[in-house]
């Protein structure tokens, strides 16, 4: 399908209609997704397009606000002077900008459609401790059910942790170390730890977590992140 971003407004030419339809069909194809429970990259792309898109919006607000005036008349009952805004509005500047207005809504409900299910998706899984945490756990493992097609995923992670000013910001790296089959292994989590012990004898109490769901979601575009996004929200607790 044909992505949305800020360059498919940048570029949209000057038919309205064309360029309106041409948003609508590629909105659809995003619930589409989300209706077949897939949700990234398409909500991450809605959402980030959403900001940018009224971010713009804003700037052109206040370029337009900051613009020189010129005096109207003068109201002597106020004795006050009257101004009037220079005009420097341009065509295709004014196309887009209406282009955005118009699209800003339809964008809302698409990632409204999305926003609904990754919350049902966060509300139906979890992320639990396996064992005892040591007491640095920005390193460790997490095993992850892909319900669907019946395999367990085991990650290692690592979180880094960087500040900005005041502002202190976590990032996560995963990376996938086996898959496990769920239909003919009945594994517990505490046995899958202490194997990854035996090893790799360089962490002997890896901080460690399991994700547990019962959704058969697709795995890589919904189930994966917001797993990895619940384990962030659980390590930086």
């Amino acid at each position: 399908m044909a992505r949305l971003s800020v360059e498919s407004f940048l570029s949209a030419g000057s038919d309205s209609e064309l360029a309106q339809y041409r948003i609508l069909s590629s909105l659809k194809s995003y619930s589409d997704d989300f209706n077949h429970n897939r949700l990234y990259p398409g909500l991450m792309e809605l959402i980030e397009l959403k900001a940018s898109l009224e971010a713009l919006l804003e700037e052109q607000s206040k370029f337009l606000g900051g613009l020189p005036h010129s005096i109207k008349r003068i109201d002597l009952e106020r004795a006050a002077l009257e101004y009037e805004q220079m005009d420097l509005s341009c065509a295709p500047v004014d196309h887009v900008m209406s282009l955005i207005q118009w699209a800003l809504e339809p964008i809302g409900k698409t990632v409204d459609e999305g926003a609904l299910i990754y919350d049902f998706v966060e509300e139906n899984l979890s992320i639990k401790e396996v064992g005892i945490l040591p007491l640095y756990h920005n390193d460790g493992y997490c095993f992850i059910p892909d319900n669907h097609s019946s395999l367990l995923y085991v990650l290692s992670f690592h979180v880094t942790v960087y500040e900005s000013g005041q502002d202190k910001y976590r990032s996560l790296t995963t990376r996938m170390i086996r898959s496990l089959d769920l239909s003919c292994v009945h594994t517990p989590p505490e046995s899958i730890k202490l194997d990854l012990i035996e090893e790799r004898h360089d962490a002997p109490n890896p901080a460690t977590y399991v994700c547990e769901t019962d959704l058969d979601f697709a795995f890589v575009e919904t189930i994966l992140p917001v797993a990895k996004r619940k384990l962030m929200m659980r390590v930086a607790a």
